[in-house]
């Protein structure tokens, strides 16, 4: 089931990819929109999605070249008696995901994953990776067993459509409440990097395209893996000076992973000065879920587990695995530590053990 508190987070790994269509001639009919999010993922995605979704149902009102309606696939459930899609599409507003904020009303709620990608020309993905199989079983799309796989890929494959990436510091209730961020979309193809620009960017929502796409995409699920270790730290109350150390060691580790497992070759290191890097990467291990999970688990181990492990994000299983088929796990320690402290019930020490022994350090 779905739990009951909304998690105002950040964009989860690999969330959300964003399927753009080329623009339209003046004779065409204007592009449809779809807006998707799965009812399978964590409410941090929910709250995303309906930030999104004013963002996107302001501009297409506004803007001639879009359709004016926007789809929204909700999970349907019931809200003091009433259908969630119900009380979006009358009251304007996801009370239960993203209360106070309300919602334009071309943005209509629909409780079928085809109803609303029917004839959509874009489709706005906001599904955290670990739940994207639910989605792509329903969309005819399926992993393969490859080790390294964008979900940009995947969908891109499947689909035979350009993929571009949306990357950056964005925390939900602050993109909502219109508080001035930054964002970066990463594109193999410019124009339509350029057309997602126009349909999500306002004067508190700035974008930065960049040609990088990997790279964007590489940042948003890397990242977590480093707010993990940062939460570990906390919950030791390490102080600042060594999350700062664990930022630091953990942003260049992301680079290197980039920088080995680019499928093209081309990874620019100015991608990662850009929101989707170092600007998403403090954010998160400063106020995201995966870093205060992580200190929760250090703290629960000395209250009421008595030791026992709970389990860690699925990123950081999945990066431990792909290093381990290439024989690279010693050349990234603190991925490492954070697989083996949530998975091998290594102590959370070994944090600090990992930072004192660094190769950056010898």
């Amino acid at each position: 089931g779905l739990p009951d508190d909304p998690e105002p987070g950040l964009c989860d790994p690999l969330l959300p990819s964003l399927r753009a269509g080329f623009p339209r001639s003046e004779d065409e009919a204007d592009p449809e929109l779809g807006f998707v999010f799965p009812g399978c993922e964590p409410p941090s995605a929910f709250s995303m999605g309906s930030a999104i979704a004013r963002i996107i149902g302001s501009n297409a009102r506004a803007l001639q070249r879009f359709a004016t309606t926007v789809k929204m696939w909700v999970f349907e459930e019931t809200v003091n008696g009433r259908k969630l899609t119900d009380i979006i599409n009358t009251d304007h507003e996801n009370v239960k995901y993203l209360p106070g904020y309300k919602l334009p009303e071309n943005v209509v709620a629909v409780p079928k994953l085809q109803d609303a990608a029917d004839g959509a020309d874009l489709l706005v993905f906001v599904v955290p990776h670990q739940f994207i199989r639910k989605l792509c079983d329903e969309m005819g799309i399926d992993e393969g067993p490859e080790g390294l796989k964008l979900i940009s890929d995947i969908i891109r494959e499947k689909m035979g459509i350009d993929v571009s990436v949306l990357m950056g510091a964005n925390i939900a209730n602050e993109v909502a409440a219109e508080k001035f961020c930054e964002t970066t979309i990463g594109s193999k193809i410019l124009e339509n990097g350029l057309l997602f620009k126009e349909l999500l960017q306002t004067p508190n929502f700035r974008i930065t395209v960049v040609d990088d796409a990997d790279t964007v995409e590489l940042c948003g699920a890397l990242k977590n893996i480093v707010a993990v270790g940062a939460g570990f730290c906390d919950g030791m109350r390490c102080g600042d000076n060594t999350k700062a150390a664990v930022i630091r060691l953990g942003l260049m580790e992301m680079i290197a992973f980039a920088k080995l497992f680019s499928k093209d070759g081309t990874v620019s290191s100015a991608t990662f000065l850009e929101s989707c890097g170092v600007a998403d990467l403090i954010t998160t291990c400063y106020g995201g879920r995966n870093r205060r999970v992580a200190e929760a688990i250090e703290e629960l181990e000395k209250e009421m587990l008595n030791g026992q492990k709970l389990q860690g994000p699925a990123t950081s299983a999945e990066v431990y695995h792909i290093l381990k088929q290439k024989g690279l796990v010693e050349k990234f320690p603190l991925f490492t530590a954070v697989y083996q402290i949530c998975f091998e019930g290594k102590p959370v020490q070994e944090m600090i053990s990992c930072l004192q022994s660094h190769p950056e350090h010898m």
